[in-house]
């Protein structure tokens, strides 16, 4: 995770946030565990024992001014509500995106059976959109990943739920069973 530390006259602020006065004992304790080349509490339980890279500005010649908030627009996934299965309103990006997913890695579908979509979102942040029945396992979305970027064969990754996260840790359920049709799995590399 990088985080931007800036100390300013009047206090300091982690990425472009509010201004933390330096009185606060709260913010005292994070400043000394900075001093001593520790990560500071708050910072461990954002990044979950993973890697920080605080870098720091010093801006202590001049007051806090609260940055301009930039307009980003909304870029998410969206879900219906009130259905019992929710369905991806997100598109992909084009149409030829969602057939080189299909035909990179073609993945066998019974048409007599019940199917779905699932979208993959790749830890190199690019995303794969597949059909698969409901009767396929979660082992064959892993299968489908590797045939589709062989890069990813020799990598220890997870498959993660969207919403509450959940690893989808049992590879011989179905598609069903796991509650995951019609929904985005994350792949997380480990």
């Amino acid at each position: 995770v990088q985080i931007l530390l800036k100390l300013w006259r009047n206090g300091f602020s982690l990425d472009d946030g509010e201004l933390r006065s330096y009185s606060d004992p709260t913010n005292a304790q994070f400043l000394e565990s900075v001093k001593r080349g520790e990560i500071p509490v708050e910072l461990q339980r954002i990044v979950h024992g993973g890697q920080v890279n605080l870098d720091m500005e010093d801006h202590q010649e001049q007051e806090y001014v609260k940055p301009r908030l930039r307009f980003k627009a909304f870029s998410g996934e969206g879900q219906k509500l009130g259905s019992l299965t929710p369905e991806i309103v997100s598109t992909p990006s084009s149409p030829e995106e969602e057939e080189k997913s299909i035909l990179n890695a073609p993945v066998l579908i019974d048409d007599s059976m019940p199917a779905t979509k699932i979208q993959i979102r790749l830890a190199d942040g690019s995303r794969l959109i597949q059909r698969f029945n409901q009767t396929h396992r979660i082992k064959d979305i892993r299968d489908f990943i590797i045939q589709s970027r062989p890069a990813f064969a020799a990598t220890d990754f997870v498959l993660v739920t969207t919403f509450p996260n959940k690893e989808l840790t049992d590879e011989s359920l179905t598609l069903q069973e796991a509650d995951i049709l019609n929904t985005v799995i994350l792949q997380q590399l480990k």
